[in-house]
């Protein structure tokens, strides 16, 4: 981590300077570039690529022990705490799952039941004869919210 940083910040200060600030020797820095990668890094940079397939092949919603599983079937021997933060280094978080709707049990009694006065005839002579309604709800961070509209079908307008 240390000769990384040294390795981004020498052509803005000399290696000489930034070794012996961070209690480094500059042959061990020199050794540090001229050294081939792990085989542990070789094989995260392997198994990373097939991380971020099954991720993505997922539709972005397959979190770590899903990822794992499938790298898995594929053949690759690792654990569930080595794809954690190969998944975490490549900025693979899984998508929320959506919130169900709001619970609505049907059960109403015959009085709260409205009857049906315009008999599916929606058009209008003049206004304020025909108003209809309806309403949904949203998700907020304070829980459900629930929004209603009243419309008078004369002129198709929202008036409540």
């Amino acid at each position: 981590m240390k000769f990384a940083f040294i390795a981004k910040h020498r052509s803005i200060w000399p290696v000489a300077w930034l070794c012996a600030a961070l209690g480094l020797s500059r042959s061990g820095f020199h050794a540090w570039l001229r050294r081939s990668p792990s085989k542990r890094h070789r094989d995260d940079e392997a198994i990373g690529a097939k991380v971020r397939a099954s991720f993505m092949g997922s539709a972005r919603t397959y979190g770590a022990r899903r990822v794992w599983r499938d790298v898995l079937s594929l053949g690759v021997d690792c654990g569930l705490h080595r794809i954690e933060p190969l998944m975490r280094s490549q900025a693979l978080r899984a998508r929320p799952r959506r919130r169900g709707l709001p619970k609505d049990d049907g059960i109403r009694s015959a009085s709260s039941i409205a009857p049906n006065v315009l008999d599916r005839q929606f058009v209008a002579d003049q206004p304020n004869q025909k108003w209809i309604a309806d309403f949904t709800y949203i998700w907020t961070a304070e829980g459900w919210l629930y929004v209603s509209a009243v419309i008078d079908l004369y002129s198709r307008r929202v008036i409540g």
